[in-house]
């Protein structure tokens, strides 16, 4: 894993790899006042599965936790959600072969092979 962008007061630890391609694709949507919603829905080989999109920072409720983090992105996750994913490492990943956003999930119990679902 690449270095981390903040602490794991954050709640949610972003690499700085992660960081750099979810900024990437902020930019490729045209909308700089876009938050990263991240969250689980039931779900997945394992049980529970990762949610991950852009979001409007309009549809920000009160109950939502949220992270600030380089140049003023924002990452959101609803309470529910928080309970399963406190802590997690979100990294990015340029391999051919199983790249892409990768979560580290210390509350995990199980993981499935493909590491986008899991049990707690």
């Amino acid at each position: 894993m690449t270095q981390a962008t903040q602490s794991q007061k954050q709640g949610i630890i972003i690499t700085d790899e992660a960081m750099k391609h979810i900024l990437a694709l902020r930019e490729q949507q045209g909308n700089q006042d876009l938050c990263l919603r991240v969250g689980v829905r039931q779900g997945g080989c394992s049980g529970m599965s990762y949610t991950m999109d852009f979001e409007q920072q309009t549809n920000i409720q009160d109950s939502d936790e949220v992270f600030e983090y380089e140049q003023g992105f924002k990452v959101v996750c609803d309470r529910k959600s928080l309970l399963y994913i406190y802590g997690m490492a979100l990294d990015y990943n340029n391999a051919m072969i199983g790249g892409g956003f990768q979560f580290s999930n210390p509350n995990a119990t199980q993981s499935c092979g493909c590491g986008k679902s899991f049990s707690a």
